[in-house]
Parts: structure tokens; sequence; C-alpha cells
């Protein structure tokens, strides 16, 4: 079975490379790559135009409309009979394919996802706040509560996909759309092993906050609104930065969870006055 690998792309200069680099060396015989790049502003489309010559990729371009609708677009270019959805920030051993879609290929799942997801800058101390601050005080990514399924497909078979016309493009949790319209969630497999960068610096932790701060949990209607005001106030960051603090002890994070909700705050006064949600 053919897989088409689909990656939307939104300045991602600092990674899109070796990402690329990972997927290129896989050992699974028949894929190809599908980059959309969703209207970057740095330097990520001339990388990406330095891969133009090779054969198994297809590059696209949007305007910045949002990773939802960047991977539909690539879905509606794709060849494969197994769409597999990863992010730009991702770097992937070369069984990582063979091993998503085994489960697929021998037909007992429609789609699957990798508990074996790790962080690949752990050694930066911004990306280690980042998992402390979801709760994680290791290096692996995937909790607990996905030991069985998962609500976010990282392949799944195409015509599925195509069924329930591909995601809704709603923002942050636009790749559980996918699984809500299906009626499944997708089951785990084994040894597909990858690493996902966390915000490595506090400008690169605002921007992705603010992006977190955007979905439907956090700023959807107007109880999710006030339970959030109560959650990421600068009262409740304070006790929870201590908490952490003295957990890891480092009372640095104290200011990380500080900055952290306050740019949570800033996308949820943004919901309040229309700005747009989705990217």
């Amino acid at each position: 079975m053919k897989i088409s690998v689909i990656i939307p792309s939104y300045d991602e200069e600092k990674y899109i490379k070796q990402c690329l680099d990972s997927l290129f060396v896989q050992n699974y015989p028949n894929f190809e790559l599908i980059v959309v790049d969703d209207g970057s502003t740095d330097q990520t489309r001339q990388i990406l135009n330095n891969f133009s010559s090779q054969e198994k990729i297809i590059l696209l371009k949007q305007n910045h409309l949002g990773p939802g609708h960047a991977r539909n677009l690539g879905a509606t270019c794709a060849g494969g009979d197994i769409l597999v959805f990863v992010d730009a920030d991702m770097v992937f051993q070369e069984d990582f394919l063979n091993n998503l879609v085994i489960p697929i290929i021998e037909g007992g799942a429609k789609g699957t996802f990798s508990k074996e997801e790790y962080v690949a800058n752990w050694e930066n101390k911004i990306a280690r706040y980042w998992q402390y601050n979801r709760g994680i005080f290791s290096n692996k990514m995937i909790g607990k509560e996905y030991e069985k399924t998962a609500p976010v497909f990282r392949a799944i078979i195409k015509t599925e996909f195509d069924r329930v016309h591909g995601f809704d493009n709603i923002g942050y949790t636009d790749d559980w759309t996918l699984s809500r319209k299906l009626g499944y969630q997708s089951i785990p497999c084994k040894g597909a092993k990858y690493y996902h960068y966390n915000p490595g610096t506090y400008s690169e932790m605002w921007k992705q906050a603010r992006w977190i701060g955007k979905n439907e949990f956090i700023s959807g209607n107007f109880i999710r609104k006030l339970k959030s005001f109560l959650k990421f106030n600068l009262i409740s960051s304070i006790i929870k930065g201590a908490g952490i603090a003295i957990k890891v002890k480092d009372i640095e994070y104290v200011g990380f969870q500080i900055i952290y909700d306050a740019a949570v705050m800033m996308s949820i006064f943004g919901s309040m006055i229309g700005k747009n949600k989705n990217k």
C-alpha cells in the first residue's frame, strides 16, 4: 500500500530540513511526501525549494489559513492508500512509517497513532518547562490516558478520510475532528518512534501558548471562557508555578508559568472580540 505523508508547515525554518531528511530515509518502500507551506513569512519556503528536485516530494503552498486547511489541501493531492499526518517540527526513526502502518496493512485497524513520541530537545530548559506545564516530568510526550485509543490519527486509510471530508478547520484541535466525525479513534502501533521539538525559547513558547489559548476547550463557549479565566489568571499562575517549581526544584519555572498563562489569556480576550481562531 502506498503512503502519502502530509506535512503542514508555517514558519518552520528551524526544523523543516531535519524533518524531511529523516523521512527521506524511511525504510518503507512506497511513500510520497506532501508539504503544504501555510503562508510562511520566514525562510521555510526557500528551504523547501531545495528539495524540489526530489522524486518523492510534492510542494504545495497556500495563504495562511491554518493547519487543518493545509492538511486537507495535501490530502486532495495524495496518491496513497494510507494518509500519514505529521508536523514539520518532528524527526523520525527510519522504521517509523513501516511500524506505524503495520496494523492497517494487516487488516486490524483503519487508523493508528504511536505512543513512542519523545521530546527532541529535552536538554533545553524551556522545552522541559513546557513538559512540566503539561503535567509530564519526563521526555515522553504521550500520557497514560492514551493507552488503548487516541482522538488524533497519525495514519488513516484514505477512503475513511475522504468519507467524512477530512478535518474541520477549527484551529488547535482540528486534528481531533476526524475521529469525532468518523465515530471511532485510532489504535496504538508498536515501534514507531519519533521526536517532537517543544518550544525552546520564551518567544517560541509565547507564540505556541497563544495558539493553544485559541482552542475550543479554553476559549470556546462562555462557560469554558469563564473557567479559563479562573485557571489562567495571575494568582492561579503564581500558585501553579510555585507548586511545580518546588517539585522540580527550579524557581525560574514560576516565571515561565506566568508568561505562559498570560499568553493564553491574551488569546481568550482575542476570542471575545472575534479574532480568528483557525490560525
